[in-house]
């Protein structure tokens, strides 16, 4: 009789249990999942069943709850604090995840809250797995003052000490201001969903207009079409939730769990040595036309698959994963669709905080160029073109993961060694036999070189064609370089895969040391 007593006890202590998760799992209430719905919006455990694999989710800190009582916070207490923390799998892998719950005290961040976000990186930091954010929120909890400020540094603190340790990811599934901004920039990458329930900005229209007399929406000043667009904050564009979510996953695919370990290879069924011809028919004959350079690149890489990063933003310069015979790579190329292919403050930005992420996580850079220089004028030297272009330089000569550079046109003045030379630190640099490698174009160096002769001549349009199709036979062609030693070799258009699997293979246990230090100091 003791033993069914126990057990009935039991029994009833499990139902209790059972029905206090029912009520953590319902968030702020069926009304407030019901408004969720309506804004087209997914509630933040139906976005992580979308993210983890099938039933392998598992949450952490299930029933935290405020320790406020300021403005009746102690009457209003709610599981989970406004989101929902946890660990599963993602096609296999473990990954750490946080969602903000809008539903739930409108998702707003106070201390607990906080607390439950840094558990989540606590754990990810100690056995080494990315961690996803999905931010739903009306950020700072005002009824927590200060100590919501608080809690946001802890996060901020957390996004800082994983950097470069595990990747993290962020989906803007909701609105972010203030404060709430900050987390998101600190991660590897945003993907924002397009759409009305969609922003982020610092200061929002209502101040904008008080301060400055300016009237603008939310979707004009903080949309996800206008970070991916404009500002550069935003990495990937979805048109839905079920999209972000997708996009995460296949990033993650190209990601290692942590900076100690090999990006994941894939047999991609794509022989390594299959070769590329006519990839050189992408490439107008006529060096000053522009073309596509992401053709090229599909081209090479395993089955044409490529991840582009930041697709909508400084399009002049191109930079993704793919694979290439199986193994993770990060592609940095010029694309004279835009600017000519030139290099400008964005571009240089762009460029440097990909190569500095694929080095972070042991991912080989492969370099294609085609670029005439950096972009000139007062506009860009205004936006510091100095100090942004130095980036791209710092970034290449610190990485020490495999580099390899293929220069297929033109590579012209400082934009050729940003693009990854030698001297700069490239392990091995090719070219076609249609580069053009010199410290300017033809008549621009015969301008400079002959200025006193064209002033004297008596014909000197004349002169100057003459002395361009004489740059042109020395310089618009690899050889002079290669005969210095500054090209590795000179290759055909559709040896190109082979001659960079080959390479790569060769790079594969690469070590490269660098003088012990603190950290450097990136011309930011």
């Amino acid at each position: 009789m003791a033993v069914s007593s126990e057990k009935s006890g039991l029994d009833k202590l499990v139902e209790q249990l059972r029905e206090l998760k029912a009520k953590a799992y319902q968030g702020g209430g069926e009304e407030r999942i019901k408004a969720q719905h309506q804004k087209g919006k997914l509630t933040a455990r139906e976005r992580l069943a979308l993210l983890f694999d099938e039933g392998s989710f598992n949450e952490v800190m299930t029933f935290a709850t405020t320790k406020a009582t300021e403005f009746g916070l102690d009457k209003n207490r709610v599981y989970g604090d406004g989101v929902v923390t946890g660990w599963g799998k993602v096609e296999g892998r473990t990954v750490f995840a946080y969602a903000q719950d809008f539903t739930s005290i409108g998702g707003t961040l106070g201390e607990t809250h906080a607390a439950k976000i840094g558990k989540v990186y606590e754990l990810a930091l100690k056995v080494g797995a990315p961690v996803v954010g999905i931010n739903d929120s009306g950020g700072a909890r005002i009824q927590e003052g200060a100590v919501a400020l608080e809690g946001y540094g802890l996060v901020f603190k957390y996004n800082v000490w994983a950097s470069g340790v595990i990747p993290q990811i962020t989906i803007m599934a909701g609105p972010a201001a203030g404060g709430a901004v900050y987390s998101p920039a600190l991660t590897d990458f945003i993907i924002m969903i397009k759409g009305d329930a969609y922003y982020m900005f610092v200061t929002g229209p209502e101040i904008t207009k008080v301060v400055l007399g300016e009237e603008v929406t939310f979707q004009d000043l903080g949309g996800a079409v206008v970070h991916a667009t404009k500002s550069g904050v935003v990495h990937f564009l979805a048109e839905s939730e079920q999209e972000a979510l997708q996009i995460t996953k296949r990033l993650l695919s190209y990601l290692p769990s942590n900076n100690m370990e090999e990006p994941p290879y894939m047999d991609t069924g794509d022989p390594a040595d299959r070769d590329v011809s006519g990839i050189e028919q992408v490439m107008p004959t006529d060096s000053a036309k522009p073309f596509d350079m992401k053709e090229i690149i599909y081209r090479i890489v395993d089955n044409g698959e490529f991840l582009e990063v930041h697709k909508h933003w400084a399009q002049n310069i191109v930079v993704g994963f793919a694979r290439i015979a199986g193994n993770v790579v990060g592609i940095v190329a010029n694309n004279s669709n835009v600017l000519g292919g030139s290099i400008d403050v964005d571009a240089a930005d762009k460029a440097a905080r990909f190569i500095r992420f694929c080095d972070a996580f042991n991912i080989p850079l492969i370099s294609i160029v085609d670029t005439p220089g950096y972009v000139p004028g007062t506009e860009q030297e205004y936006k510091g073109i100095i100090r942004h272009g130095a980036k791209m330089l710092y970034a290449f000569a610190e990485a020490t993961v495999p580099k390899v550079t293929v220069i297929v046109r033109k590579s012209y003045g400082g934009a050729h060694i940003a693009m990854s030379i030698k001297s700069l630190g490239a392990d091995l640099v090719y070219a076609w036999p249609t580069a053009e490698i010199a410290v300017t174009g033809p008549e621009g160096a015969v301008r400079i070189l002959y200025r006193r002769e064209i002033q004297n001549s008596s014909n000197p349009d004349e002169f100057i064609k003459q002395k361009i199709e004489e740059y042109k036979r020395l310089f618009a062609n690899p050889y002079w370089a290669a005969e210095k030693g500054i090209i590795d070799d000179v290759i055909e258009p559709k040896d190109t895969r082979r001659v960079i699997v080959n390479a790569l293979s060769m790079l594969k246990n690469k070590r490269e040391y660098r003088p012990p230090k603190k950290h450097g100091n990136i011309p930011l």
